[in-house]
């Protein structure tokens, strides 16, 4: 039972890592360490292990994340979104918008984030500790829930764990193709967010207009 356990924990935390090191790829890992789970026998020992394997496999594939994009950034700047992130990474909303990406189910939003990361050479070890935190939450919450209820979805389908991971995950792919193709700067000055360059330009032009000329 022993080697049993071993080999699952490092099967998970390999899973896991090469779930999360492709950028908008990977079979869902807290649905397989869920089967896993099932697999081994609910015991919280066997379930808090499980969680913290996962969070660390899921957090370690960041790193070739954000070294991907910084060996890539002469190309990856050219894309709007990139220099958009560069900017966002010096306001310190920024941590706050990462642990919330990182710890959302399905979406690989964090992907993003890395890519815009390396991309701008943003400092890493602050962002992996946020991400670690995040991901210990994250799967403490999916594996519970996915444990209680929804592998059950899986059932109804007549599908395994495997394939219905599978299937999530190729629909993630073309998600993550279409959000990233998508002009963000765009969409955010249509929605009010940022302000356009002429709209800052002119703001300036019209506080200088008002300053009182010197005698």
């Amino acid at each position: 039972m022993l080697y049993r356990l071993i080999f699952s924990l490092l099967w998970l935390t390999g899973i896991s890592f090469a779930s999360n090191a492709l950028p908008f790829f990977g079979v869902s890992y807290t649905l397989l360490a869920t089967s896993e789970l099932m697999a081994l026998g609910f015991s919280v020992e066997n379930f808090l292990l499980i969680v913290a394997v996962t969070a660390i496999g899921a957090t370690l594939a960041k790193i070739i994340l954000y070294s991907g994009a910084l060996g890539l950034r002469k190309q990856l700047i050219k894309n709007k979104n990139m220099s958009l992130l560069g900017l966002w990474l010096q306001r310190r909303s920024f941590y706050l918008a990462l642990f919330l990406t990182a710890i959302v189910p399905a979406l690989p939003l964090d992907d993003y984030i890395y890519i815009g990361a390396g991309a701008n050479k943003a400092k890493l070890a602050p962002m992996i500790g946020v991400t670690l935190v995040a991901k210990i939450a994250k799967s403490l919450a999916e594996i519970y829930v996915e444990f209680t209820g929804i592998l059950g979805i899986s059932e109804i389908l007549k599908v395994s764990g495997l394939e219905f991971s599978l299937f999530l995950s190729a629909l993630f792919i073309v998600l993550g193709v279409v959000l990233y193709k998508l002009d963000w700067e765009s969409l955010l000055k249509k929605a009010g967010v940022i302000r356009s360059n002429k709209e800052v330009e002119d703001e300036k032009k019209n506080g200088e207009g008002m300053l009182p000329s010197s005698s």
